[in-house]
Order: C-alpha cells, then structure tokens, then sequence
C-alpha cells in the first residue's frame, strides 16, 4: 500500500520538528517495550541505518548506539552505513517481522543499500524482539490505549491486505 500523493503532500510542507517530536516519541516507547533491540547487533551497534519510505518526502535515520532517531528530508545529506527503502508500510511490516525482507529484496520491492552484513544483523535483531506496533505503541493512548491498539490493529490488517 503506497500513501497517496494527497496524504503524503502535507510532509512536504510541515516543518519537520512536529513530525520529529512524534517519531521520536514513538521510538521511546518502541524502545522501552524492548529494551534489548539493539543488542544482537555487535560491532554494527555503531552503524547508523537510513530508512526511507518511497512514498513520503522523509527519511528516517536510527543511531542504535545512541540510540536516537532523527529525521531529514529527502534530498538531504544523510550519512548512513546502512539503507532500506520501500513503501511506509512494508518497512512496517519488516519491522514487524511480518513479511520476508529476502523475497521483498529479490523481487526489488525493497532496496538496501551500504553495509549488507550491518542490515542482516539488524533484521536478526528484529526477529528476536516480537514487536507489535499496534500493542507496543497503543500505551501512548493512556485510558483509551484499548481503543488505539483495536484501531491500529485494523489499520495493520487492511495495509497488509493491500501489500500482498
């Protein structure tokens, strides 16, 4: 599923410090929920990954040694070890460990670039965590966080029908 150009345009015109503020949070709490994300990473703890959705104008790049997110536009320098990009919601899914990133690189839906031994540790690292963002991130939602999980649970399945 590729964001429409209509709900993608927006970023082109936010400042990026709002939609930074928000990703970060969400990294915080991705990171409290499974504080041992990074460690299987090893020497390539140092690295720092790029992650950059081909439907919207951002780039996301992740520091695990910090560890810290931050954000850049496209079209910035961005120094990275290591890169993936694909649509939004199948880095998403990778994340999640929901899809196969080997099938996904072979059939050139997804590209990585850089450091290839940096990404397979990564991805090992993700495979181990058992994230689910609906589950992990709905805690934001405080007293309606049953609410926000049942809703980005639907949102998830409806992506990931699209996707396949």
């Amino acid at each position: 599923m590729h964001l429409t150009s209509l709900l993608a345009m927006p970023f082109d015109f936010l400042p990026t410090t709002p939609v930074q503020y928000v990703t970060r949070r969400l990294f915080q709490r991705l990171l409290e929920a499974h504080p041992d994300l990074f460690d299987r990473l090893g020497e390539h703890r140092r690295c720092r990954f790029s992650f950059t959705p081909t439907d919207l104008p951002l780039i996301f790049l992740v520091e695990p040694e910090g560890p810290s997110l931050s954000l850049k536009r496209k079209g910035a320098i961005v120094s990275a070890d290591a890169g993936v990009e694909a649509p939004l919601v199948m880095l998403l899914a990778l994340l999640e460990g929901r899809c196969d990133g080997d099938a996904l690189f072979f059939s050139r839906d997804l590209q990585v670039t850089g450091d290839m031994e940096a990404i397979l540790a990564l991805r090992n690292a993700l495979d181990d965590c058992d994230i689910d963002l609906p589950r992990d991130l709905s805690q934001l939602g405080g007293p309606v966080a049953s609410l926000v999980a049942k809703f980005t649970t639907e949102i998830r399945c409806r992506a990931l029908k699209e996707m396949v």
